[in-house]
């Protein structure tokens, strides 16, 4: 007769060592889980450099904000302590609130110019074939790493009222008025140069991070919108722009912040012919008080309104990065 216990039966041989058996049961809560510090400790060597790197200079721009610091100062006289003094002159200045709107103007609209352009060569980079693609793209970042100065001097030589190429090209066009005509010595002549300037070195940078940005939307999604029935512009509105939506933002945020503080091209741009007090930037118009006058307490000043005037300009895209990532 077979011994074999039939199927179901209840039998007392005892359960095997637990050491034998895996715990299916056993709770999330306690297993191992990697150490949560682990980043914090990561990321700390990168704070400490940068706290380093940038907090001693903006430490002592805020501290001599608030001295007089001249040309005695530079050798070796002790500052002196004036309070708000440095910032009470610059709010009661004229000139500093015509510098600081022609700034902010020249910032927003340089940056707006330089998205859509950088947008407009991206989504063309996305439409043609391999080869004119690559010739377009060696393009751009030859033109992004040339040398600012060496750039300046084309520039220069372009817009030069007794030689410029630009003079030259409108005569032939058959604008006599043309000939001879100084493009910086007027304002709003001035600053359009020098806007279109900063728009030529600032594209390349922007084209090629939203063409990045265009490569990753999916083809399922284009071809199912176009078997909708959907047109370019509409794909390009309601499909394309939302999908690479922080990819616009960030550069445009960059922009902002670099063209608020530009200063190595109005300030060439000047040299080259231009009345600085009639042009000044933000940037220039610190170089102008700390360099030029020796006051350096009033240019510290001025960089802290700089500061917070960037801060205020990029907070409304940081709340909306930081929105979007949480």
């Amino acid at each position: 007769m077979s011994t074999t216990p039939a199927a179901g039966a209840v039998t007392d041989r005892p359960p095997g060592p637990l050491h034998h058996r895996k715990d299916r049961t056993m709770p999330t809560a306690t297993r191992r889980r990697p150490g949560r510090r682990l980043p914090l400790l990561l990321v700390l060597p990168t704070l400490v450099l940068l706290v380093a790197a940038l907090g001693y200079p903006v430490g002592w721009q805020l501290v001599t904000s608030f001295r007089r610091f001249g040309l005695l100062q530079q050798f070796g006289a002790a500052p002196e302590w004036v309070g708000l003094d440095n910032y009470v002159s610059l709010v009661t200045d004229p000139a500093l609130w015509a510098v600081v709107l022609r700034s902010v103007a020249f910032c927003v609209i340089t940056s707006v110019v330089t998205v859509t352009v950088g947008g407009g060569l991206a989504v063309l980079m996305t439409a043609l074939d391999r080869w004119a693609r690559l010739v377009l793209q060696v393009s751009l970042l030859l033109a992004w790493a040339m040398p600012v100065v060496a750039s300046m001097t084309v520039w220069i030589w372009i817009v030069d009222w007794r030689r410029g190429l630009l003079n030259w090209l409108l005569v032939r066009l058959g604008d006599e008025e043309a000939q001879g005509h100084n493009w910086l010595s007027q304002p709003v002549s001035f600053l359009v140069v020098a806007g279109v300037i900063v728009v030529w070195m600032s594209v390349p940078f922007v084209a090629l991070s939203i063409y990045a940005g265009l490569t990753q939307v999916s083809t399922e999604v284009l071809e199912a919108a176009t078997i909708d029935g959907a047109s370019g512009w509409q794909k390009l509105r309601h499909i394309i722009a939302p999908l690479v939506r922080p990819v616009l933002s960030i550069v445009f945020l960059l922009q902002l912040i670099w063209n608020l503080r530009v200063f190595t091209q109005v300030k060439l741009l000047q040299d080259a012919g231009s009345v600085a007090n009639e042009t000044n930037l933000l940037g220039t118009f610190v170089y102008q008080l700390g360099t030029g006058k020796g006051d350096f307490g009033t240019a510290s000043a001025v960089s802290v309104l700089m500061l917070v005037l960037t801060v205020a300009l990029s907070w409304p895209y940081v709340r909306s990065l930081i929105g979007e990532e949480s």
